[in-house]
């Protein structure tokens, strides 16, 4: 059995398996998910997992270089987005809108489906190297 870090094999394999540039995805409970991108569903009941529980979790294995945020967040949860920002202190961030933002996720190399139930709660972490 791992000792530590993230339990999920799935995740687990996702994040061993990236490389500069490539994105995954943290998500809502909501997000339309494209069908051709593998789906790791961790949703049990609304707010179970809570997206911050989930990226605090992938954020200790995986280098990110930049995030992607939708600009509607600003207005609809700041607070949440207040502690994402947060957590991801020292990452570059990049706002676009979320109709942009769901093109997006359609080059993830995976997507996290959370059990947030909060308006535009969705993050594309982009990989970068430990080097």
């Amino acid at each position: 059995m791992k000792k530590r870090g993230i339990l999920n094999s799935e995740i687990s394999a996702v994040i061993s398996r990236l490389g500069h540039t490539d994105q995954i995805v943290i998500c809502d409970a909501g997000l339309p998910i494209p069908a051709l991108v593998p789906r790791i569903d961790l949703a049990v009941v609304p707010g179970l997992p809570s997206l911050m529980d989930v990226l605090e979790a992938v954020l200790l294995e995986m280098q990110v270089e930049r995030a992607i945020l939708a600009e509607e967040w600003k207005q609809a949860n700041p607070q949440l987005l207040n502690r994402v920002e947060a957590a991801l202190a020292g990452v570059e961030r990049q706002s676009v809108s979320h109709e942009t933002f769901k093109q997006m996720t359609r080059e993830a190399k995976a997507i996290i489906r959370t059990g947030e139930c909060t308006p535009y709660a969705n993050v594309i972490l982009q990989a970068g190297v430990i080097f």
